[in-house]
């Protein structure tokens, strides 16, 4: 029995072996075969061994390549191998949301077509964003919509401030920005970084979309916060109702906010339609990071650079004082070919000091003219560089950015660059009052109003004397508290008079 096995191996094995073997005379021609099945390539065999005995050269098509067609494997279209020319085609490939179509989002379209210079504007300005935050947005599997928001949040302004204190193109609100570890001190604020504001936005808008699987809602939270969304949708479940975007009782604010990103969306998908031009911006970088090893002047590293004090400024929005803390602001950004540039010209830098201002911090309350006495350097520049207005006191333990000495050369601490902070109090007592905006009141006007300055007023509502005032919006404001000596000598002046009157009676 077991030699009959193996004599029926062996038939076995000799048949397989002679299956394999091609048959020129009973097999297909070469050109009866399919073109993919015999197009090979001997790049990696060389000549000789293409020639060898028993193996056939190779056989072409005779048509040459043609060129594949996106094909649909399941619900992913595969493209051609080439990447968009720019920036804007591939923002188009990544559009993910589903689109919204009202009248709100007709009446925004009609807006910014009617605005081409503010399209135009906006847009160059985002020029220098746009493919950063494409690049992080794709890497995160996130629809490319989201690279829009910035024009609706400021415009693409990194240096936007709202009157509620958001900041940022991004518009980050203070708390807000420190939950997302957005640093903000005297030295910096990091909700104005383009790359920290970009990392933290997109974080949030994941977490956003992670609580309500929705990105309209989402973006509605973005806006209006996650709390008021979510109450908005328990509401509407308690009654019965839809809990879409559409369904949502919400502020006017927030009802406009998707539609003026679809508006923008439309826009960016067809510029032609609404007789609008977008600039041309590349499928490439616009920037790259530069590490800083010592602290340095913001003019001087934008001379380095060979770039302009508004363009450096541009890409590093974060810096509030004209120095650059190396413990707290380890890198730049430069335009690409600019930072090869300020390496080589930082080398071969030969002046006295990379930085002319440093960090101190006061011993003692003190008041300025003292403050300034004791750095060597007047009044007036002490204020003008540490924005300290009116008659106000410098508290014990705050930072001062001061004039650097000849002979100081050690950089500014990481717990000073990290921590640092101005705190004044007024040489006056004063009395808080918080008053409401009127209709068409403005900074300049409420100070004129309780004879303060419009910049203090600025400065105790953490805005800029030129922002908007919304009716009804609380403004802190402080003013003259009246003393008890004053009222008491009030009094003094009255009681002769009623006694002279009991007098005459």
């Amino acid at each position: 029995m077991n030699a009959f096995i193996r004599i029926l191996l062996l038939t076995c094995v000799v048949w397989v072996s002679g299956c394999a073997s091609i048959n020129p005379s009973s097999s297909a021609t070469a050109q009866e075969q399919p073109d993919y099945a015999l197009a090979r390539s001997d790049a990696h065999r060389g000549d000789t061994e293409a020639n060898a005995p028993g193996l056939h050269p190779p056989v072409y098509p005779s048509e040459g390549l043609r060129p594949l067609t996106g094909l649909e494997l399941g619900s992913q279209p595969v493209h051609a191998l080439t990447p968009p020319a720019d920036i804007w085609e591939r923002i188009r490939r990544g559009f993910a949301m589903p689109d919204l179509q009202d009248e709100l989002v007709s009446e925004r379209e009609q807006w910014y077509a009617t605005r081409p210079d503010y399209v135009q504007r906006m847009t160059e300005r985002g020029s220098k964003y746009l493919f950063y935050i494409v690049e992080e947005i794709e890497r995160r599997r996130m629809p490319s919509e989201l690279a829009l928001l910035p024009f609706i949040e400021s415009a693409f302004n990194p240096q936007a401030i709202s009157s509620a204190k958001a900041a940022g193109m991004w518009q980050f609100m203070p708390a807000t920005g420190r939950v997302f570890d957005l640093r903000q001190n005297m030295f910096r604020d990091d909700r104005r970084d383009v790359l920290a504001s970009t990392r933290a936005a997109l974080d949030y808008l994941e977490k956003l979309y992670a609580m309500f699987g929705d990105w309209q809602l989402a973006l509605a939270a973005y806006n209006w916060g996650e709390g008021s969304v979510g109450r908005a949708i328990a509401k509407n479940q308690k009654a019965g109702l839809g809990t879409g975007y559409p369904d949502l009782k919400m502020p006017a604010e927030t009802r406009l906010y998707v539609p003026k990103l679809q508006a923008v969306k439309n826009l960016v998908a067809a510029p032609q339609k609404f007789g609008l031009m977008l600039p041309d911006i590349g499928n490439h970088p616009y920037f790259q990071t530069v590490d800083i090893r010592h602290d340095i002047d913001v003019a001087l590293a934008a001379r380095l650079a060979e770039v302009s004090l508004d363009d450096f400024k541009a890409l590093n929005p974060q810096l509030s004082r004209p120095v650059l803390l190396a413990a707290g602001t380890p890198q730049i950004l430069l335009p690409w070919d600019n930072a090869t540039i300020f390496d080589v010209n930082l080398q071969a830098y030969r002046g006295d000091q990379l930085a002319s201002w440093t960090a101190w911090t006061a011993p003692k309350t003190l008041k300025p003219a003292e403050a300034a006495k004791r750095v060597g350097m007047s009044e007036a520049e002490l204020r003008e560089v540490n924005h300290i207005q009116g008659r106000m006191l410098i508290s014990a333990g705050s930072t001062l950015l001061v004039r650097r000495s000849d002979n100081t050369s050690q950089d500014v601490s990481r717990h000073i660059a990290n921590n640092a902070s101005l705190h004044l109090a007024p040489e006056v007592s004063l009395r808080k009052v918080v008053v409401k905006a009127k209709k068409k009141d403005s900074i300049q006007a409420l100070a004129k109003r309780y004879r303060v300055s419009a910049d203090q007023v600025a400065q105790w509502n953490g805005m800029a004397a030129t922002s908007a005032l919304q009716t009804g919006q609380k403004i802190v404001l402080y003013l003259p508290a009246k003393t008890p000596q004053k009222a008491s000598q009030l009094t003094r002046r009255k009681t002769p008079a009623k006694k002279s009157k009991l007098a005459r009676q």
